[in-house]
């Protein structure tokens, strides 16, 4: 089921995230490239991620050449994988049922079908957290200290890949792999302690790795996109760290004016607001709003009541004097501190956050979900009601996020409701079997048909996949202010040139490129273009020439620097700048731009736009 949702029609022209998507291209062009993850085929900037989730994409690449479906097929293998390995893990954890229905809750998690059918690293993450889950699970059920320890170290070692993959979000894990392994081993509390900085030594190795590499490497490397200084730690702090969970103006990872916010449709407008960006206001709330609720959140209510359950058995047991399993509660404590700790950094980072991001809460709220289900369904009879409560709870809120957009499959909501009213009574009259196949219906319907829709559409926004009612702003409005409307639909407010490249080169840029080649000179860089990053990612796609992007994915990181296009420029390896910015299209920004922008001022003239047929763009020919 996972593979057909996540494979249907990948080739049917969609091209994932056109900046990873040329990026997985010029990494396919040489190792160094490949190594560092470069932006462009010439090597001056890397993406604004590490490049573990790009490498199986740019060897798609490398063998198959450049297609859509050569970039999304490792997605789609990614995805299943997970799906896979979340079962066998679940297995070890608690049995053969709970296994299938965790399983089942992955493949049919909305914002899951829609990542995993693009090119963003979250695809990667996730499957290297499942395999950490894994090992960690192994070690904690393992009766030899040495199997428990060299486990461990494995899962430390997933958990560093993930780090290569989307930086410290990767590491939000942590915290309850450490505690459920201190709390989940019989082994004495020195051992445990010893194991566990065994493991934050593996963790460090297998994160820094290539951090260190970069910054040690003696020849030529791009400078890594996001940081201000061209190195990977500040990336690491900065951009990618600090800055997600803090923002501010003053921090690059918390967004500024050039960077696109979340936007809502209500019935009084376009509604927007201080951390509004992307996904939503930042706090408690957001895991269940309008930008997000429909993506993760469907059995978000359930995993909360089980957990909480749990927790109060724990509790009671404990009072009692009865002896717990080590290994069940282990896993207790990792799957719930992962669902609690990453759903409260994502729900209070104020700075850029993406709906999608909370794909990586999906294996927790499967295992946990499926997990608690069964245990309630297997309960005694006085907290047999636990079942038809959590079947009520489930329903409601699905029913309520359905309502926020009736014209997307608002049929299931009805639905839903008399499913679960079927499931309730069945339970009650104590049906158990018909009763707990009813509720399992009435609990994932919704999330199902949205994931099988997503599929179907067969398109997607790269930049900001999404499953559900979501499109891009300046699309027809949608009729928020009516009563009954489509209320709260959220609207993605994109920059120019970020969404709708299919990969090819439209006849106004192919004209570009062609005069740019003809009139080089034999110059060793065909075409550099001011910008963001999106810009140049269609003239990487379409074509073999030696085109970069200068300024990384906003356009204003220091490369190239000033100098270094004044030395290009002189040596004869640059003769033409692209500026789409001269007319209204989209542009970099901060001082390093700046620099630029005036040195392209005063050492580039405008080309007759007659001499290749004319553009929106402008097309500049630089002198020394």
């Amino acid at each position: 089921m996972a593979g057909v949702l996540y494979v249907w029609a990948i080739g049917a022209g969609q091209i994932g995230n056109a900046y990873y998507s040329a990026a997985a291209k010029s990494m396919s062009t040489s190792f160094t490239n490949f190594l560092f993850g470069s932006f462009d085929p010439a090597g001056v900037v890397t993406v604004d991620k590490p490049p573990m989730a790009l490498w199986p994409q740019a060897v798609a690449v490398w063998i198959f050449g450049f297609h859509g479906w050569a970039v999304l097929l490792p997605q789609v293998i990614e995805g299943v994988a997970a799906v896979f390995l979340l079962h066998r893990t679940v297995r070890l954890w608690a049995d053969e049922k709970v296994a299938l229905l965790a399983a089942l809750i992955l493949a049919l998690t909305p914002i899951t079908v829609a990542i995993n059918r693009d090119n963003n690293p979250d695809t990667l993450l996730v499957l290297l957290l499942v395999a950490a889950a894994c090992a960690f699970t192994r070690s904690v059920r393992a009766e030899e200290s040495r199997t428990r320890t060299k486990w461990l170290l494995w899962c430390a070692f997933f958990i560093g890949c993930g780090f290569l993959t989307k930086m410290l979000q990767a590491w939000i894990v942590v915290p309850a792999f450490a505690l459920a392994y201190l709390v989940g081993v019989s082994a004495p509390v020195k051992r445990r302690i010893l194991d566990l900085l065994a493991a934050a030594a593996v963790l460090v190795a297998s994160s820094f790795w290539w951090v260190a590499l970069h910054a040690w490497w003696p020849g030529f490397k791009p400078y890594i996109g996001g940081s201000t200084d061209g190195s990977a730690w500040d990336l690491i702090i900065g951009y990618n760290g600090l800055g997600r969970v803090f923002g501010g103006s003053g921090n690059r990872g918390g967004g500024s004016g050039q960077q696109p916010e979340m936007m809502f449709y209500g019935p009084n407008g376009v509604e927007t607001g201080p951390g509004a960006m992307f996904g939503g206001q930042a706090g408690p709330a957001r895991m269940f709003d309008a930008a997000v609720g429909g993506q993760i959140s469907w059995l978000l209510p359930l995993s909360l009541l089980v957990l909480a359950a749990v927790a109060v058995a724990g509790v009671l047991r404990r009072r009692a004097g009865i002896p717990g399993n080590a290994p069940e509660r282990a896993g207790w404590f990792m799957w719930g501190g992962w669902l609690l700790v990453a759903a409260a950094v994502f729900s209070f980072a104020r700075g850029i956050f993406h709906p999608y991001y909370t794909t990586m809460l999906a294996p927790a709220i499967a295992a946990i979900s499926a997990a608690g289900l069964m245990m309630f369904w297997r309960a005694r009879s006085r907290v047999r009601f636990l079942l038809p409560l959590s079947v009520a709870i489930t329903a409601a809120w699905a029913f309520a996020v359905v309502s926020r957009d009736t014209a997307w499959h608002g049929w299931t909501r009805w639905a839903v409701l008399g499913i679960a009213v079927v499931a309730i009574i069945g339970l009650l009259a104590g049906l158990r079997r018909a009763g707990l196949v009813a509720a399992l219906v009435a609990v994932l319907l919704t999330p199902a048909v949205w994931s099988a829709a997503t599929a179907a559409r067969a398109t997607g926004n790269g930049v900001m996949p999404a499953a559900g009612p979501m499109m891009p702003l300046g699309g027809d409005p949608p009729p928020g202010a009516q009563p009954n409307g489509r209320q709260n639909r959220p609207q993605i407010g994109m920059m120019p040139g970020m969404g709708g490249n299919r990969g090819e080169l439209t006849e106004e840029q192919r004209r570009i490129l062609n005069y740019a080649k003809e009139n080089s000179g034999g110059a060793e860089i065909t075409l550099a273009v001011s910008g963001p990053a999106q810009a140049a990612a269609p003239y990487i796609m379409g074509s073999d020439e030696v085109v970069i992007g200068m300024g990384g994915f906003s356009g204003s990181d220091n490369a190239p620097s000033v100098g270094q296009l004044q030395e290009w420029v002189s040596s004869g390896k640059l003769k033409f700048v692209l500026s789409p910015g001269e007319r209204g299209g989209p542009r970099g920004g901060g001082r390093d731009d700046e620099g630029r922008q005036e040195w392209i001022k005063q050492h580039c003239s405008e080309v007759d736009p007659s001499a290749y047929g004319g553009s929106a763009e402008t097309l500049l020919e630089c002198h020394a």
